[in-house]
């Protein structure tokens, strides 16, 4: 059984949402949406909230934010929205071209059993 670090303390988790699950506003975040900080971090503002801030200096992934606060996604995602919703960040959905089309259900079989093969 994998022991839990101090950064998997589920307690602290619990601490950093506020107990929740989920966002109360559904902001479509998925692992590749890039975040942009609109502000500096303030006094007094939740640590986690002050990393985001800091580290979205750039545009940065969702996935990438997770592995530097070394937190779920799913708890990002939360503490994304809070501040979403608050206006410190932006979020910059990936761009599908409306021409790009997903690829043959068969091509892609092929591909996966000539995987398989090797």
């Amino acid at each position: 059984m994998k022991r839990l670090g101090p950064d998997d303390d589920p307690d602290r988790l619990y601490t950093v949402t506020g107990g929740r699950s989920r966002s109360a506003d559904d902001h479509a975040l998925d692992l590749v949406t890039l975040i942009v900080s609109e502000s500096d971090p303030d006094a007094g503002m939740q640590s986690e909230h002050a990393r985001i801030l800091t580290t979205c200096r750039r545009p940065t992934a969702v996935v990438e934010i997770s592995a530097e606060l070394r937190m779920p996604v799913s708890v990002v995602r939360i503490l994304l929205s809070d501040l979403l919703d608050r206006g410190q960040v932006t979020a910059r959905h990936p761009r599908v071209p409306a021409s790009a089309q997903l690829p043959d259900a068969d091509l892609l079989k092929e591909v996966l059993d000539a995987l398989h093969r090797l």
